[in-house]
């Protein structure tokens, strides 16, 4: 007797087991709202969740203070307040000499998660390939999976997390229609060589492929000066640009970001993201223009003081048993806690990070949380450090840290 074919997934369905959430029992927690928990419950300090513990520039809090008792209170376009998509306009020209139109080629968006929500749904057919980097951003194949895509992974090997031009070259075919390149990247720190730019340009250009550079770090690069997937020859008219407010002014909370790019490819992404959140937030929006209109002196030292707080966790935390990469870009330390694990008889990262909140007083995050399943045994002893905190808070982590890893 001929078997019927399962029922297909719901689109819940295909969300929960692209993220590995969806279990026999239902839905587990996210690594974060787990391990948020845990640190609450043992009042730890929280490196795993990459949120900064201070406010931004206070110049963003006028502009919106001003802008709502200007009466800026009601829905603001669904491309956006023309102050912000000017401001965007000007930030791409001073940063990146980008020429856009800031009425066609400038969509604002309820921050970068829905930009690139909003892009896959509204580029991609069910069946259609799209290739990331693993580790990677665990919004990528949540939003792959709800429009009915196949995620194609490449992977990042520690520890340069610089990906193989062989493999990347494999994961290409006729069926590829977005390259998603977190960078600099997210949970790694890496950013990527302008070889490796160059080569999934090539290749994205062989198969007519476009290009998401989620770019929410780009103005947290270490040495060299950060480069568009966009000014490399051939990218600008294939290249969507992600960014938003979150990361470079420390709100996260506000929820405002963009997408930058042609204007055939920004009318899709507005028809969709109108129905997805129609608007972000109208004052705010008038703040974080005022943001993007900083001097760069702003930006100067926010790369300075987040090279200071990396280095208080980089050189405090030697001889704990961790291997720690020091980070080319974003306010992330990847470490191997391999030499750790097996001095505390641990199994691996996820049992070290789920008894360091109680035991050590700290919170830090598995890299297998970032990982499929395929390629989880690489990250069995990676952890991730988030060092977006202030300096004393550093200091007091690395303080226990010490105090438990040596014991």
């Amino acid at each position: 007797m001929n078997q019927p074919f399962p029922p297909p997934l719901l689109p819940y369905q295909r969300v929960g087991q692209a993220t590995g959430l969806l279990t026999k029992q239902g839905f587990s927690s996210t690594i974060f709202e787990e391990m948020s928990l845990l640190n609450n419950q043992h009042e730890a300090i929280n490196l795993g969740q990459g949120f900064p513990d201070t406010d931004g520039p206070s110049e963003l809090f006028d502009a919106a203070i001003s802008a709502m008792h200007a009466g800026f209170n009601q829905y603001a376009p669904i491309s956006g307040h023309p102050q912000l998509r000017a401001a965007i306009a000007e930030h791409q020209r001073r940063f990146y000499h980008q020429h856009v139109d800031s009425e066609t080629q400038v969509l604002v968006t309820a921050g970068a998660s829905e930009a690139l929500s909003a892009s896959i749904a509204a580029l991609i057919n069910p069946g259609d390939e799209v290739i990331i980097f693993e580790p990677y951003y665990d919004i990528y194949p949540a939003a792959v999976a709800l429009a009915g895509g196949n995620l194609k992974t490449v992977p990042l090997m520690p520890p340069t997390f610089e990906p193989n031009v062989e493999q990347l070259e494999t994961a290409f075919s006729e069926r590829t229609a977005l390259v998603i390149v977190n960078d600099p990247h997210n949970p790694t720190g890496a950013v990527f060589s302008s070889e490796v730019k160059k080569r999934i340009v090539e290749l994205a250009c062989q198969f007519d492929a476009v290009m998401i550079q989620d770019a929410v770090y780009e103005h947290l690069v270490f040495e060299d000066s950060f480069e568009p997937l966009f000014a490399l020859p051939g990218a600008s008219e294939r290249t969507l640009f992600v960014s938003a407010i979150s990361k470079t002014h420390s709100l996260t909370g506000w929820r405002v970001g963009w997408v930058v790019g042609s204007a055939d490819l920004i009318a899709p992404i507005k028809l969709v993201k109108g129905y997805y959140s129609h608007s972000a937030a109208a004052p705010l929006q008038v703040g974080a223009a005022a943001g993007l209109n900083l001097p760069g002196s702003f930006y100067a030292s926010l790369v300075r003081q987040y090279a200071a707080q990396r280095d208080i966790l980089l050189d405090g935390l030697q001889g704990v048993g961790l291997k720690l990469m020091q980070p080319a870009g974003t306010f992330f330390i990847a470490a191997d806690a391999g030499e750790l694990i097996a001095d505390k008889g641990l199994q691996d990262a996820e049992e070290l990070a789920r008894i360091l909140p109680e035991q050590a007083g700290v919170t830090i995050v598995p890299m297998s949380a970032f990982v499929t399943a395929e390629f989880a045994p690489h990250m069995q002893n990676w952890i991730r450090f988030a060092f977006c905190k202030k300096p004393e808070i550093l200091q007091e982590a690395v303080e226990r840290f010490q105090s438990w890893g040596l014991r």
